[in-house]
């Protein structure tokens, strides 16, 4: 180290308690579980629309995830995943995807995630506008799968 760098301070991980924290002060119902690996699942529930997101961190990157809805997996036909893809679908800032769940249906999610770097004002700002961006995108999302089927 030069005389003139300073020391720089590397902070902690980031934790799903603070995130839980961080949505908790926002107005969001939080809940974690932990899975059998230990990880932890974030339940984020919008009291007012009942709307709820999962949330995983998994090291730097918040991945969150909105269930639509769960259709038989016959009702997902090329024409539906056009409109899902399509880039005027008015779903501009989440991505669906497709899960096979074992009762034969697919789950149909939005999902969002943002890298958080030292949870400063930016990144707190980041994570209530990546939960705000999945509640406004299932609404149309919504319409759009339902209007298909």
């Amino acid at each position: 180290m030069h005389e003139t760098e300073a020391p720089t301070m590397e902070r902690e991980a980031i934790t799903a308690d603070e995130i839980e924290s961080i949505l908790a002060e926002n107005g969001l119902d939080v809940t974690e579980h932990k899975t059998s690996s230990g990880s932890s699942v974030l339940r984020i529930q919008d009291p007012e629309s009942g709307i709820v997101i999962r949330g995983v961190l998994e090291g730097e990157i918040l991945f969150l995830t909105l269930s639509c809805l769960s259709v038989p997996k016959a009702k997902i036909t090329p024409d539906l995943m056009q409109k899902m893809l399509a880039s005027d679908n008015g779903i501009s800032t989440s991505s669906f995807q497709l899960y096979e769940k074992p009762d034969g249906t697919v789950a149909i999610t939005l999902n969002n995630f943002c890298k958080l770097q030292e949870l400063g004002p930016d990144d707190r700002d980041d994570i209530i506008s990546c939960v705000q961006f999945l509640m406004y995108d299932v609404m149309a999302a919504r319409e759009l799968v339902h209007g298909s089927l």
